[in-house]
């Protein structure tokens, strides 16, 4: 399901070795790696919520680039840093540390293939500065390597124009737009008539948190036993849809926008690892 998202031409891996080596401007090319996670959305949603956002929301963005955009995106990682949801079963975590050596090295292995652009798609809220350190980690490995770490939600979207105010002030997982987007995705996976509505308490200190969201850490079930942090309810699948479109357009912009940018590239040796070096294959030596 989630490979199916993508135009089958623009999905790195359904390239054979031989033909990455042979495409033409691989500096320029945009390599997508969209970052998910195996988690509990409360009794309505799949554990897959945030794979399925990312990887679906990435692939209907490659589907509207232009041709002349070189952009490919890559198996999505399903398992993340999800620990504030490990009372509820179905919830799969890696620790920070592992997650961090995972992205890393598939990184290091989008380097090593010649590539020089790489942009994460996160879809879990749990664990961006995990994908920031993994950023700054390759670029001072390469100095020529330009690394985004982004979020699915951080670019314009449409779907402020359905929440609530209450919503907007304090829904954090399984929620509204969650699920609108989850009933465009993957419809025979969401159940409506399990959903349950389950706001955080606010945050009473306004120096700390001026929107009264919760300013100190907390897990899913510090606020109840579903799981919900948000009103899933006003969810339809035609709201999810615009939300879709609405990201994918913005996406498909700032992947082109990502191919034309031209970023100061670092002539001093970097901090790379020895073993990271080394020969790598050219398709001429088949000949």
């Amino acid at each position: 399901m989630l490979h199916g998202y993508n135009p089958p031409h623009r999905y790195l891996p359904y390239l054979s070795w031989t033909e990455i080596v042979d495409l033409p401007d691989k500096e320029n090319t945009v390599i997508v790696l969209p970052t998910g996670a195996t988690e509990q959305h409360g009794p309505h949603l799949p554990c897959a919520v945030d794979t399925v956002i990312s990887a679906g929301v990435v692939g209907h963005a490659l589907a509207r680039l232009p041709a002349e955009v070189p952009a490919f995106a890559m198996a999505p990682i399903t398992y993340g840093k999800s620990e504030e949801h490990l009372h509820f079963p179905g919830t799969v975590t890696l620790s920070g540390e592992t997650l961090l050596a995972t992205m890393n090295e598939v990184g290091e292995s989008v380097y090593r293939a010649g590539f020089r652009k790489l942009l994460f798609v996160n879809g879990h809220g749990g664990q961006p500065q995990v994908m920031e350190m993994c950023a700054r980690e390759l670029r001072l490995r390469h100095g020529d390597f330009i690394v985004v770490p982004s979020f699915t939600w951080r670019v314009p979207h449409v779907a402020g124009k359905y929440l609530s105010d209450k919503e907007k002030k304090l829904a954090m997982h399984a929620g509204h737009a969650e699920t609108a987007l989850m009933l465009a995705l993957a419809p025979d996976t969401v159940h409506m008539e399990r959903a349950v509505v389950n706001y955080p308490p606010v945050f009473e200190s306004p120096l700390l948190s001026p929107d009264g969201r919760p300013a100190c850490a907390w897990s899913a079930r510090d606020f109840g036993p579903s799981g919900i942090i948000g009103d899933p309810l006003p969810a339809t699948a035609e709201q999810g849809h615009a939300i879709l479109d609405s990201l994918a357009v913005s996406w498909a912009a700032a992947i082109t926008e990502l191919h034309h940018l031209q970023w100061a590239a670092r002539p001093e040796s970097t901090w790379g690892r020895a073993n990271h070096t080394g020969h790598v294959e050219a398709s001429s030596a088949l000949a």
